[in-house]
């Protein structure tokens, strides 16, 4: 392996940390470290010396550190017994995260657990170039950008990701189907909670951003939670009228059930309208009479007030009863009623079997052709 004389690392944009393998430099070259970056000589597990922006010529004069660690060869190009790492201060940008699978939420409002995933992106900058040449080569042993953004996704990001979302949608008590509204401030609030985290490692996490909450729409639990919000909104349009629609659609769906079970319902049903009907008439009549109890009678003739029970009227002496006797037995059948109360005989009067003239209730012979009737 050819020695290297110059030592430097131009780095692309995105990248965070570049290394020249131990014996890869000769005692002598010249280490070449651009403005935004930082040299650190690494050596079994140890960072050793720190090297700023400049020219610097690799020799036991100019590093103390190793000279005192390593018995450091003189004279001669010997190989740099020591590992250099480039480390990028600049601000690294847009770097990824997102879930590998579907993580579980519970609804704070509905109490529905439901599966989302979400992706997103940050930018960082190395403040501590020590503490991350730690956390990447010791804890994540991670060498390349690549296996560094992936360590911060898995090991810092994703397990906090679930328990910042569930504790925004509690503080702000939304529901996850509206928490796209929502991802700037689920972003600054992400970003402040993992913010000392990244000191931790000697990263400064300068932007967190949440892009995207994908909710499977084919999943039961996101159709549970869509129609608890669609009866909610319903709930708050209508007000008091809503449970009165709810009741009746109910009852409505299961009289209108196959079978024996939805006759029966339907019946029950037909039995529950028409005493809450009667309940409701009964009340009506009790409002208008005073709680039930009888007040008088108006005359059906000239409309003047009479005791409860009069026969006759004390203001025009008719019968307080409108009607006509009944041809069977004789009682008073009030105007308008089809049958007599007293023996239940049809007052709708018939027609003529012969010429189809009207006849009155009770009736033998028609008054038109004499035909005998019945």
């Amino acid at each position: 392996m050819a020695l290297m004389d110059v030592v430097e690392w131009k780095n692309k944009p995105g990248e965070v940390i570049y290394r020249f393998p131990e014996g890869a430099v000769s005692l002598g070259a010249q280490l070449i470290v651009m403005e935004h970056q930082e040299a650190v000589f690494y050596r079994e597990g140890q960072a050793l010396d720190t090297f700023g922006p400049g020219r610097h010529t690799l020799k036991t004069g100019n590093i103390p550190i190793l000279e005192k660690l390593i018995n450091l060869p003189f004279g001669g190009k010997s190989p740099f017994p020591a590992e250099i790492y480039f480390i990028n201060k600049t601000e690294i940008p847009n770097l990824k995260w997102g879930t590998k699978q579907p993580i579980q939420l519970l609804d704070p409002i509905y109490s529905i657990p439901v599966p989302i995933r979400a992706f997103g992106s940050y930018s960082i900058r190395i403040n501590d170039t020590k503490g991350f040449l730690s956390a990447a080569i010791g804890t994540w042993q991670a060498f390349d950008t690549d296996k560094i953004g992936t360590a911060m996704r898995d090991q810092i990001i994703l397990p906090k990701l679930q328990d910042l979302i569930a504790e925004f949608m509690i503080k702000q008590e939304i529901t996850i189907l509206k928490l796209a509204a929502y991802y700037d401030e689920i972003g600054l609030a992400s970003k402040a909670k993992m913010a000392n985290e990244f000191t931790s490692f000697g990263i400064e996490m300068v932007r967190f951003a949440v892009e995207s909450i994908n909710i499977p729409e084919d999943d039961e639990s996101v159709q549970r939670l869509k129609k608890a919000l669609a009866d909610k909104a319903e709930m708050n349009i209508m007000g008091d009228d809503y449970k009165t629609k709810r009741t009746f659609d109910t009852m409505e769906k299961a009289a209108s059930n196959d079978g024996m079970a939805g006759g029966m319902m339907g019946a029950g049903m037909g039995m529950g309208m028409g005493n809450q009907m009667g309940n409701m008439m009964g009340n009506a009549m009790n409002n208008a009479t005073g709680n039930g109890q009888q007040q008088g009678t108006a005359c059906p003739h000239c409309n003047a007030a009479n005791p409860a029970g009069s026969k006759f009227c004390s203001s025009c002496g008719k019968e307080m009863v409108a009607g006509t006797p009944c041809p069977k037995c004789n009682a008073m059948v009030p105007t308008g009623a089809k049958f007599c109360p007293g023996c239940g005989e049809n007052m709708q009067g018939s027609n003529c079997t012969k010429c189809n003239a009207q006849l009155a209730p009770g009736a033998k012979f028609c008054p038109e052709c004499g035909q005998q009737q019945g």
